[in-house]
């Protein structure tokens, strides 16, 4: 059944960029209450997806209405709707971060990067559901839903996971509610919805925004990170948070790109196949393409990766909590969350400041965490330095997630699950660089997307930008998702 069109929006939603939309405002060729009545139809006609904890259907449609009445239309987003994770504070609207002690916290002030992309004229239709406290990839979440089962469904099917922890923001965006939006990444937040859903998305170098007003995991690993439609919007967003300029695309000729052994492990057939076919393509446009082995990235990322975020998961959230002046403690925050798995996590290992230990035991955190910030994420780091310096790279390449979307059910957030599918993002999170995800494919049998993405160096954030918007031109945009 094909959505209504609403008001004079005569722009093709399937096919609509956050780019375009702002250029149509511009020229006059359509309204910010035609672009956001629409943007709230198809939210509500895809209510099974489980994308909204909050549709703010009478504020959107107020600011929309107020920005055509006297709206700056030079502003980079005047006008155009977009969608905030509901664990980044947007002021007025509920701030759960998906579970459920904090569904009657409304902030009185928006995060700085919300902030950001309001001075900018974007109009929020709403926050995004997500795994619950950002506590996994699989975005089935207990705690809230729209549709008839738990779970924020993939926008491509809805028997799948849209991924997480950023999960609807993601589907948001592959479902074509929205052209963009924001997300948050520990491990993959960002970029493994964004795979999953057949959008793109950047995971920033640590520090490169702001991270006051978002619920924490940890200091060490969160960023806000935006996702959107095209490598184009992304960078539109970045530009915005981060106050830079336009950027231009990269010279494809000039570019050394390499590709990992270790990251290449348990892909399924779909996967396997696309990721080929798009080195091919890197190739036959004369990027250099380098096979290299990064030797101890997995030891050193299992020395970062769960010690550093469940040891300042308890500092952080604390903090957070008294921020928030809703007197809630960590205790009754852990006492009233939905999921098993993240209720399992916070009872077994954030609350008594424990982690795994050899034969099934629990060993006290603050030992290991002291060893992987002063010794284990400096190696980290300086490997990855090392292999980027001495193999001259732009960047490294490697498939984002190593399956298509799985199942979504209780057994998708799986610890097995989780490792997998943060198996090749996880690392260069913890080592703070920066990372682009890129569609590149439907599977050829799955018909689902597959994301492609590429690491860069610390700070680069722009030059891998302008990678990944010269390299839209070889890949294009994945069609939308066949509706019934």
């Amino acid at each position: 059944m094909a959505l209504p069109r609403s008001g004079n929006c005569i722009m093709d939603f399937d096919q609509l960029t956050l780019t375009e939309a702002a250029d149509g405002l511009r020229a006059g060729k359509v309204t910010s209450t035609a672009l956001t009545r629409e943007a709230l139809a198809r939210a509500k006609a895809n209510a099974g997806l489980n994308v909204f904890v909050t549709l703010d259907e009478t504020g959107a449609l107020e600011a929309a209405t107020a920005f055509d009445a006297a709206g700056d239309r030079s502003k980079p987003l005047g006008g155009v709707p977009v969608v905030i994770k509901d664990n980044i504070e947007v002021a007025g609207l509920p701030c759960s971060a998906g579970t459920p002690a904090l569904k009657d916290y409304i902030p009185a002030m928006d995060a700085p990067v919300v902030a950001k992309l309001r001075a900018a004229g974007a109009i929020i239709i709403g926050k995004t559901s997500m795994h619950e406290l950002a506590f996994g990839i699989s975005g089935y979440n207990t705690a809230f839903k729209t549709g008839a089962e738990f779970g924020v469904r993939n926008a491509y099917d809805r028997a799948r996971i849209a991924g997480g922890s950023s999960s609807g923001t993601g589907a948001a965006i592959g479902a074509r509610i929205v052209a963009g939006g924001l997300g948050t990444d520990t491990g993959g937040s960002v970029r493994v919805p964004a795979a999953l859903n057949g959008c793109a998305s950047l995971r920033p170098t640590i520090g490169r925004y702001p991270q006051n007003g978002i619920a924490p995991i940890s200091h060490t690993r969160d960023t806000a990170g935006p996702m959107a439609a095209t490598m184009a919007d992304v960078a539109l967003l970045d530009r915005i948070i981060a106050d830079g300029d336009e950027i231009a695309p990269a010279d494809l000729k000039r570019l050394r790109i390499g590709t990992v052994t270790s990251m290449l492990a348990n892909l399924d057939s779909d996967t396997a196949a696309a990721f080929d076919k798009a080195i091919g393509k890197m190739k036959a446009r004369h990027i250099t393409i380098l096979e290299i082995e990064m030797p101890r990235l997995a030891e050193l990322n299992g020395q970062v990766g769960f010690p550093v975020a469940l040891y300042e998961a308890y500092d952080d959230m604390v903090a957070y909590l008294k921020h928030t002046g809703t007197d809630l403690s960590i205790e009754a925050l852990a006492k009233e969350i939905s999921s098993p798995d993240v209720k399992g996590t916070y009872d077994g290992l954030v609350i008594p400041r424990k982690l795994p230990g050899p034969n099934d035991t629990l060993i006290d955190a603050r030992p290991i965490y002291d060893a992987a910030i002063k010794i284990a994420r400096p190696a980290l780091q300086a490997l990855y330095s090392e292999t980027f310096s001495g193999n001259r790279l732009d960047a490294i390449a490697f498939p984002t997630t190593p399956r298509v979307a799985i199942a979504s059910n209780p057994d998708s957030s799986s610890l097995e699950n989780f490792g997998l599918f943060i198996q090749n993002t996880d690392p260069g999170s913890n080592a703070g660089i920066p990372g682009i995800q890129i569609p590149i494919a439907l599977g050829d049998t799955s018909q689902l997307p597959i994301g492609l993405e590429l690491d860069g160096p610390g700070g680069s954030d722009r030059h891998l930008l302008a990678i990944g918007i010269a390299l839209e031109t070889l890949f294009g945009r994945l069609p939308p998702p066949r509706r019934s």
